[in-house]
């Protein structure tokens, strides 16, 4: 039975979901968004017949940490990937990161893609949050549809995954 390794890292800030400005993020916790996630897994891993390790990552609150994570996705050494994919809510690191983009765009050379998600749709948000810096290394983004949003990147990551590897059923 085919293991898919993803990594799902949440941003700066979204440890305060359900209470920062619920009507632009919705009532939902990081917590009920990662339990919405592990159901929706668990259904993936039923309907197509695979095996789905998702190392959850709470909100980080560094740029720093998040890099790291990334960067770790890939052996240094060898260039081999050590993760399948990465579902990412790079939070306000989107508008801001270079180094988070330069880090996505590395590890996707050496095979690992990710998938950004946003709970807001950041389109219709203030004009600083229109240009997303990380996105255009990413398979796609995601957003709008609040802590639905990570089930639907979910969703896009394993199709692709399934995909690449010919595992498609």
């Amino acid at each position: 039975m085919k293991t898919l390794k993803i990594l799902a890292l949440n941003g700066p800030n979204l440890n305060m979901l359900g209470i920062r400005e619920p009507e632009v993020y919705g009532r939902e916790t990081l917590a009920s968004i990662h339990k919405a996630v592990s159901a929706r897994k668990a259904e993936l891993e039923k309907e197509r017949g695979i095996r789905i390790a998702l190392d959850w990552r709470d909100a980080m609150q560094s740029e720093e940490a998040m890099l790291r994570a990334v960067q770790e996705t890939v052996d240094s050494k060898t260039g081999r990937p050590r993760t399948d994919g990465i579902l990412i809510n790079p939070a306000a690191y989107t508008h801001t990161s270079v180094a988070l983009r330069d880090a996505l765009a590395a590890v996707q050379c050496a095979g690992v893609p990710a998938v950004e998600v946003h709970l807001s749709n950041t389109q219709a948000r203030d004009d600083f949050r229109h240009t997303s810096l990380t996105a255009p290394v990413c398979l796609g983004q995601v957003s709008g549809f609040h802590g639905h949003s990570y089930v639907l990147g979910l969703d896009a990551l394993v199709n692709h995954l399934m995909r690449k590897t010919g595992s498609v059923r």
